[in-house]
């Protein structure tokens, strides 16, 4: 099948942007399209663990949970470091697992590879 890329530039509790990326993913995922999500800007902050919204999904653990099924979950590293989550390796001890901060280069090989992309910004 194909590759869907997914561009986030919003945090996770101003819009429903990180649910929507996640429904998204899921489904074309569970249709054996490979998927890759891009997280820029205050996208960043998405994969934070130990969030506790009390109106809104869980965004970390929707992110965790993605990563786990097979999808690529991917941070700019100089957004990421600029909001405090320090790299460490292709990691940061704030993420949840399976989430990496890897190259803004990524997200190039990640348009060059897609066949379809989406982007969710405002």
């Amino acid at each position: 099948m194909g590759t869907l890329t997914i561009i986030l530039t919003d945090g996770p509790y101003i819009s429903q942007y990180a649910e929507m990326a996640g429904n998204i993913a899921r489904a074309a995922n569970a249709k054996a399209h490979k998927v890759n999500i891009f997280l820029y800007l205050d996208a960043v902050h998405i994969p934070k663990a130990g969030q506790n919204p009390a109106f809104f999904a869980n965004a970390g653990e929707l992110f965790a949970d993605l990563a786990k099924i097979g999808v690529t979950v991917e941070a700019c590293p100089r957004c990421a470091t600029a909001r405090g989550y320090t790299p460490e390796g292709k990691k940061s001890k704030d993420y949840v697992e399976g989430i990496k901060i890897t190259s803004l280069y990524r997200l190039a090989e990640m348009l060059e590879e897609s066949d379809r992309v989406v982007t969710l910004a405002r």
